[in-house]
């Protein structure tokens, strides 16, 4: 066992929970599941578990505050920390690099960057944009969810990381209807968030360069800058060819093709179609767009 502590934030997760907590309830030392209200069995198969607390907070639409508030509620007693969603689950290979370099890591380290496979209709998507790096693992007290509305990533305060070479998986088993429903309800996030790095609306963005997050979710950040300044509907259309065909995406038969259009075209469109929306009512009047964002879409700049 290390001295690990895994934070999961549950909302309805029956169809995963099990999956999830029987892959690391040998490796961890605590296990909190952080819950907005769950209406399904999730809180029922999560209290088999001995080594799982569970603590309710009302979900706010935004994914950094639920985790946050999770690290500043919870009675955490490990040294580390693992942040993982209810679909998600460690390799093998991942937990036996763990056991062997977390007890040993040194003390100016104070993350580590691990890569996250996407499996998609039950394949794993190879083609397109893996391996996606991401800091998941922090010492306690040295990392925070940064507050934004898309893409959030651990921010440390202080230290050093270091990249992990195995996997961990994002493996959701629900249909294709609840996938693009899924997207959906990210693309008006995404269209704020969008909006917020072209107009400097929060000023927020500018202090993305001086962040302590990982050197890809850095570079991911830079070329999330430069495409909100490139012209809506072009855009989107680039970016499916450029992952599709430049980043192998047709590599992985039809699955990688629904994959690819799904996230990379269609989703990325409909984004693009919010803000062409909210421009429409608007323009580029700041006050104008956070007041719709606000009143139409429960999202606060």
């Amino acid at each position: 066992m290390l001295d690990l502590t895994v934070v999961i934030l549950t909302k309805d997760e029956e169809l995963h929970i099990k999956r999830c907590l029987d892959n690391i309830n040998d490796i961890a030392k605590e296990i909190f599941i952080i819950d907005s209200f769950s209406t399904d069995k999730t809180l029922e198969i999560a209290s088999k578990y001995s080594k799982v607390k569970i603590l309710q907070n009302k979900w706010v639409n935004n994914y950094a505050y639920q985790f946050n508030w999770g690290l500043d509620n919870a009675p955490i007693t490990g040294k580390w920390i693992l942040r993982l969603d209810a679909d998600e689950y460690l390799l093998p290979e991942l937990i036996a690099e763990l056991t062997r370099k977390l007890p040993e890591m040194s003390d100016d380290v104070s993350g580590c960057v691990i890569n996250r496979r996407h499996i998609f209709m039950d394949k794993w998507m190879k083609g397109g944009i893996y391996p996606v790096k991401l800091l998941r693992i922090f010492r306690n007290g040295k990392g925070r969810c940064e507050q934004r509305l898309m893409d959030e990533h651990i921010q440390l305060s202080e230290g050093k990381t270091v990249d992990l070479e195995n996997d961990f998986c994002d493996h959701n088993l629900n249909n294709l209807s609840w996938f693009c429903h899924k997207h959906v309800n990210y693309a008006v996030r995404e269209a704020a968030d969008l909006l917020d790095i072209e107009l400097g609306i929060t000023g927020a963005a500018e202090t993305d360069n001086n962040k302590e997050i990982s050197e890809q979710a850095i570079s991911k950040r830079k070329k999330k800058h430069s495409y909100a300044r490139k012209p809506l509907f072009w855009r989107s259309t680039a970016y499916f060819l450029y992952r599709y065909f430049l980043k192998g995406g047709w590599r992985d038969g039809k699955e990688g093709f629904i994959f690819t259009f799904i996230q990379g075209w269609w989703y990325r469109t409909l984004v693009d179609a919010k803000i062409f929306e909210i421009k429409r009512k608007c323009g580029d009047d700041t006050e104008k767009i956070k007041t719709v964002l606000q009143e139409e879409y429960g999202i606060r700049l």
